[in-house]
């Protein structure tokens, strides 16, 4: 037993010392000196990408660990013949991703990925920049480190095996190994497993990107690579142009409705996990649940009519901070190809000489926010590594609101003396399932997990207006999606996405309803008007405050079905069931047009990443 252990183990390192040596070279062939990397950096990359290329070399190690593992009950196992032509394969693979990636890192400026599956259909025109010296030299790199690599298996895998004395125990000891094998896959026992985004650490993307493992980026975004564009194809392109055209205007207009008092304060953005409009009495919520939330309404600006986008965290905080629609049938912040692309507040707020952080109690990894974070502008994550084990511990999800936010309150108090302007997002969690919380208000176990969550709320807000700070500060309250309830609830009109947003500080100048039709997306756009800049960039996000909003509508999905809303009702349309599901308060066509062509509209941009 001991040499087949002795075999899987240096395997395993074999493939994970490769791996590791492949990032100074990748570093190296494209410049990292003059992309501003330091000779620390090197480390710094190699360190935090050894977590995915674990991950990979234990993908690559799952073959040879099933042949150890029948080895056990056959005699004379011939182990390096049978794998030999697996090596030459691996190998193979591995070495043309690697140069491939190296190679295409200068003219693609991001980590290999399934978009180079888009270009094989035309080989010419793909080969069409480069000489045929070019590519020859990198050929010959691929067959000769090719060579190195299988000739590195060969020599730490044994000749043969022999058959086991001690067989059951040899498989329950094997099996031990393949669970530990399993792990490293995974990427650990928390709720993200592994994904690209868990090894970015800096905001050099090029940084990132040199940590991340090239096998690994391809495989994870070959299994999200699909022909968007041609999906929900509802209209010729020049009828669903003239169905979309004015829906989303991109300017201010002729004139703006002004509610700060400063077009430079200091920025909140609470991102209140699933506290939609069932918990908010104001929009006809349930009662006693949110009493904090319920009387700030009357002190800020608050929007009555908003509209969450899609029905997930992942997919609600793009909508939020990129103004970009909620899709149906795919996470955005899923596929790096895309969500690099797009526009984002903090992005924004950075080239107007804001400092940018982010908050969050739970694993940052999840669902690849993290790399969607950084590659956003966001200067400074904050997450549940950064707390004690027994604060991550409070919650299943991490770290309990009212320890984050006594954290978030400390944390800005330090701020009052600083010029430069901040933003800084806080995202909650302990409004999410099961809804186990520190707190017993009411009996009823869902309603107090959204009344523990505003407690948190109105403490924190309670103690901003005791500091220095409040003057011009801007808070911005707006859930990641919404919620119904109780449980079992049809969301048939739209109760699961009507949502709250309220705009609190000493930067609003009088408290005000807008009770306009709206979209959570349009946050983005309505916020850096009020700013003075540009947000033309933002396709699906309007500034409900600007005169060039003349037709107030709200779109949104969840699941299989999405919903269009304006003035004179909502209709539902099951995309799965190709029938409309829901209309109130009678049947429109042009409702349920102006929503296929805005799904359409939206997938062929998802389709051009």
């Amino acid at each position: 037993m001991k040499k087949r252990i002795v075999y899987i183990v240096s395997y395993f390192l074999l493939l994970l010392t490769l791996f590791v040596c492949q990032k100074p070279f990748f570093m190296l062939y494209n410049d990292a000196a003059e992309k501003g990397a330091l000779f620390s950096d090197f480390f710094r990359v190699m360190g935090n990408g050894i977590s995915l290329d674990a991950a990979t070399a234990g993908y690559l190690t799952a073959l040879p660990f099933l042949m150890v593992l029948i080895s056990i009950w056959v005699k004379k196992f011939p182990l390096r013949k049978i794998l030999l032509p697996y090596y030459i394969i691996a190998s193979l693979l591995v070495a043309v991703v690697f140069v491939v990636d190296m190679g295409l890192y200068p003219f693609w400026g991001f980590k290999l990925d399934a978009s180079i599956f888009l270009y094989l259909d035309s080989p010419k025109e793909a080969m069409a920049s480069v000489s045929f010296g070019f590519i020859l030299l990198r050929v010959v790199a691929m067959l000769m480190l090719t060579t190195f690599y299988v000739w590195l298996m060969c020599k730490v895998t044994p000749h043969q095996l022999e058959v086991t004395a001690k067989r059951i125990g040899g498989t329950l000891g094997m099996l031990f190994l393949g669970g530990i094998l399993f792990i490293i896959i995974r990427g650990g026992v928390t709720e993200s497993t592994s994904n690209v985004g868990q090894v970015y650490f800096s905001n050099n993307q090029f940084l990132n990107h040199s940590a991340v493992n090239p096998c690994f980026s391809l495989l994870s975004s070959m299994g999200k690579s699909k022909d968007f564009a041609s999906e929900f194809n509802f209209f010729e392109e020049e009828k669903r142009a003239k169905l979309v055209e004015g829906l989303y205007p991109t300017s201010d207009g002729d004139s703006l409705k002004q509610v700060l008092t400063t077009n430079r304060p200091n920025v909140l953005l609470i991102l209140m996990e699933g506290f939609g409009g069932a918990f908010i009495e104001p929009l006809g919520g349930l009662p006693g649940v949110a009493p904090n939330l319920n009387r700030l309404s009357e002190e800020g600006i608050f929007f009555t009519h908003c509209y969450a986008n899609s029905f997930r965290t992942d997919r609600g905080t793009v909508c939020a901070l990129s103004g970009y629609l909620g899709l149906p049938t795919v996470s955005v912040m899923k596929i790096p190809t895309k969500s690099r692309t797009l526009p984002a507040i903090s992005e924004e707020l950075v080239k107007a000489g804001y400092q940018t952080d982010f908050l969050y109690g739970g694993d940052i990894n999840f669902t690849n926010m993290k790399s969607y974070l950084l590659s956003k502008g966001y200067q400074h994550l904050t997450a549940d590594t950064d707390f004690s084990l027994a604060e991550r511990n409070s919650n299943v999800w991490g770290v309990n609101d009212d320890i984050t936010s006594e954290w978030l309150l400390n944390h800005l108090k330090q701020r009052s003396d600083k010029e430069t302007p901040w933003f800084t997002t806080y995202l909650t969690l302990s409004s999410h399932e099961p809804f186990d919380v520190p707190y017993s208000r009411l009996e009823e176990k869902i309603p107090n997990a959204f009344a523990y969550t505003d407690e948190c709320l109105g403490k924190l807000i309670e103690g901003l207006k005791q500091t220095p700070l409040w003057k011009d500060l801007l808070i911005v309250c707006i859930p990641d999606h919404g919620f119904c309830y109780p449980q079992g609830t049809t969301d048939r009109g739209g109760e699961f996405s009507h949502i709250p947003m309220l705009w609190l500080g000493g930067a609003v100048k009088n408290p005000m309803k807008v009770d306009k039709i709206m979209n959570q997306t349009d946050m983005a756009a309505t916020l850096l008007a009020q700013l003075g800049l540009d947000h033309s960039m933002f396709p699906f996000s309007r500034n409900v405050l600007g005169s060039d909003y003349v037709y107030p509508f709200a779109f949104y999905s969840s699941g299989s079905v999405f919903a269009f809303r304006d003035s004179t009702g909502v209709t539902a349309y099951d995309i799965k069931a190709d029938c409309i599901s829901y209309e109130e308060p009678s049947a429109n066509e042009g409702r349920l047009k102006k929503g296929k062509a805005i799904l359409q509209t939206a997938y062929d941009d998802l389709g051009n990443r």
